[in-house]
This record gives C-alpha cells, structure tokens and sequence, in this order.
C-alpha cells in the first residue's frame, strides 16, 4: 500500500514538472481563456472552507468547490463561443497549478496550511479529467462518436464522477498509509462524504464548459459568482459549527477544572470514541453525536459532594453510576445541545443491550481510559482491553471491545 502512494505522488510530481515546462516551452495558447479559468481557480482557492468535523488524520478537512468546478471546467473545455479551443493536457495541468498556488498564498502567509497530498491528488484529478476529454475532442473522435447533443453532456458529466471516484480511491489510500486503517472502510467514508458535494462540483464543471463553449467567457461570472456566494455562505455555517463545538469541549472541560476528572480524560475519550466508531462505520452525523456525547460524557459528576477517586466513574455502583448519567443528561439538554447527544449520556448505565451503539461506544471507551489513567502503554492497554473483554457477557459491546482493540493495537504500533 505505501508503494502505491509513493507511486501516486511521484507521479504527480513528475506530471507537475512535466506541464509547466512544457507549457513555458511552447507558450500558452489561448491565453484570454487560460486566465480567465485561472482566475476561477485562484479566487476559490483563496476563499477555501474548512468543513466541520474531523478528518483521519485529526483535523478539520477543507474544501475550495468553486476552484474544483473552475479546474474541471478548463479540463472539459472544448470550444468557447463556438470556436475551437487548442491547448492540451499539459496546459490544463499547468495553468491549475499556477492558479491553486497564487491562490493558496494569501493563506500561505498567514502561516503553513499547504496540504501536500491532497494538493498532489488535486493534481492527478485534474490531469485525469483532461487525459480523458482532451485529446478524443481534439482528434475529433468524441465529436464523431457523441455528436453535440445530450449525449455529449453527458459524457462529460461520467468524466467528472469518475475522476471524482479515482479521487476517493486515492483519498482512501493516502489515509490507509497514515492511519495503518483498512481501505475498506475508508472508502467507505470518502464516498459517504462525497455523495452531496462531488456530483455538484462535477456537474457544475461541465456545465461550465458547456455554457462557454455556448456564450463565450461570459458565462463564468454568471455560473461562478452564485457558487462563490454559496461557498462563502458555507463558510460561515462551517464557522458556526466549529464554535459550536468548542463551546461544547470548554464545557466538557468543566469536570476538569473542577477536579473530578483527569486533565484532559474528556478529549482522549471523545478521540477514541470517533476512532472506534469510523472503524465500526459510523455516518458522519452519528460520529458528531458520539463526539459530543464522549465530550460531555462525565458532566453529570458535577452533581457529587466529592469527586471520585481518578475520576474513574466504572467501578461505582450502579444506583451512583446511574444518578451520574441521568443528571449529565439533563444538564446536556439544559446547553441546547442535540437531543440525540442527551440519549448517549443518560444510558451509559444503562444495560448495553439496551444502549443506542454510540452509548455502547461511549461506555467501553471510558472504562478503557479508567483503566489505562491517561497512560496507554503496551501492558496496559492489553489489561484493560482483557478486562473488557471479560465483561462483554453483561457490560460491553463486543463489536464495540473488537474494534476498540483493533484502533487501539494500531496505535501501539505506529
């Protein structure tokens, strides 16, 4: 697997080198257009989102829908205003990157924020995109085969959901190598999260190209400034989100500061909990209520006279552990948090199978971390997850305890 993914990046790199030094050789045909997609580019780059949530690597994925139309456009682009277009592969792949880069500078210099990889798939998408249009339009076969008509709109629209697809099997990969995950499921999740957002930057891209090779370059501005509002907009949803959840982690932190959990129990397990839940194939609006529900998990032990030992709340009675659960609920419901959210943490002493599966998460994650106090080496993750075994007749999961020890293990190792 990582021999695929040095594979992919080295050619990317090579594909880079490649254009820009053949399109500075032979110069840019077309210029006009080539600046004018360009532009596209630059301007969606530069007004990039970050999404909510959490990637596989821990943090927050972005997305520039805008500069992906635009790039797809260009590499779909086979006549403007009626007239043939003559640039190529190389130059579609040339002018891309030039624009990503002048685009991701205003960024650049506010700090590092380059994503390496995703900017080389960013490169292998489009050249793909390109490889498959370019050269059947310019021969004339595509014409030939498809005519004008709906057939070659079409055809344009299967050209962008396959190099949308190429890039989740890509995506999947990169991932597998850095988190040692399977491509499975990891798969899984990119088609997941794809499944609104690509067919919309895929059809927006070919109906650029088709509104160009219609009316000309006055077409972009009509078609791009509704998605550049769009993207803007989201942005600003993004940001809300990503307040939201930090005012839920401050409130989590409350047990902290307080003294009646560990520094810093509620974020390893909240972390651990998402882990567990992408190995078992959580959605990503259940990984968000599983989330929040790991962060604020232990609220309820602001309501004891005094704390408990480490905080550890598994070893005590269950009339006590379901007091607990029950007043962390309630206070959950008082944040105006999901009420989804509130059901987790009412039933974590409930009887598992009883549990909604993000409660049983929850549940098995937090008693692992009781058992290893913050401090997962080898013996001890193996004692704890052996513990948890034991008790998974009454107590846990043991789907949740199997996929706990598999992340778990492969944390060990890396």
């Amino acid at each position: 697997m990582r021999s695929v993914v040095v594979l992919c990046r080295t050619a990317a790199v090579a594909l880079c080198c490649a254009a820009l030094g053949i399109t500075l050789w032979r110069g840019l045909e077309q210029p006009w257009v080539a600046l004018a997609f360009a532009a596209v580019v630059a301007v969606g780059e530069s007004a990039r989102v970050r999404l909510p949530g959490r990637d596989h690597d821990g943090r927050a994925p972005t997305s520039a829908p805008l500069g992906a139309a635009g790039a797809l456009g260009y590499a779909l682009l086979g006549e403007v205003g009626g007239q043939a277009t003559s640039h190529g592969v190389f130059q579609v792949v040339a002018v891309v990157i030039v624009a990503a880069l002048a685009g991701h500078a205003p960024r650049a210099m506010r700090g590092p924020s380059l994503e390496v990889d995703h900017a080389l798939r960013g490169v292998l998408a489009v050249g793909f995109a390109a490889t498959c249009f370019q050269p059947l339009y310019n021969s004339g076969a595509l014409t030939h085969s498809v005519g004008r008509g709906p057939y070659y709109a079409l055809l344009l629209l299967a050209v962008t959901l396959l190099t949308g697809l190429c890039d989740a099997v890509l995506a999947a990969v990169f991932a597998a190598v850095s988190t040692r995950r399977p491509v499975g499921p990891l798969l899984r999740d990119q088609l997941r999260a794809r499944v609104g957002i690509a067919p919309a930057i895929g059809a927006t891209g070919a109906v650029i190209a088709l509104a160009v090779a219609a009316a000309g370059l006055w077409a972009l501005p009509v078609f791009c400034v509704p998605l550049l509002l769009t993207q803007f907009s989201f942005g600003r949803y993004a940001s809300v989100r990503s307040t939201y959840r930090q005012t839920i982690a401050s409130l989590a932190r409350s047990t902290e500061v307080a003294g009646y959990t560990p520094p810093g129990h509620a974020r390893r397990v909240a972390e651990l909990s998402c882990a567990v839940g992408r190995e078992l194939g959580l959605s990503e609006p259940d990984l968000t209520v599983l989330e929040y529900a790991a962060l604020m998990h232990d609220i309820g032990q602001l309501s004891l006279v005094d704390p408990v030992a480490s905080g550890a709340t598994e070893g005590l009675e269950p009339e006590l552990q379901r007091r607990i659960a029950l007043l962390g609920g309630a206070v959950v419901r008082q944040t105006g948090v999901a009420s989804d959210v509130a059901v987790v943490v009412e039933r974590q002493a409930s009887p598992f199978r009883e549990q909604p599966l993000t409660a049983r998460i929850v549940r098995a994650v937090n008693a692992y971390e009781d058992m290893v106090a913050g401090k997962a080496s080898i013996e001890r993750s193996l004692r704890a997850i052996e513990k948890l075994r034991l008790g998974c007749a009454h107590d846990y999961e043991p789907r949740v305890v199997d996929a706990l020890s598999r992340v778990v293990s492969r944390g060990a190792m890396s």
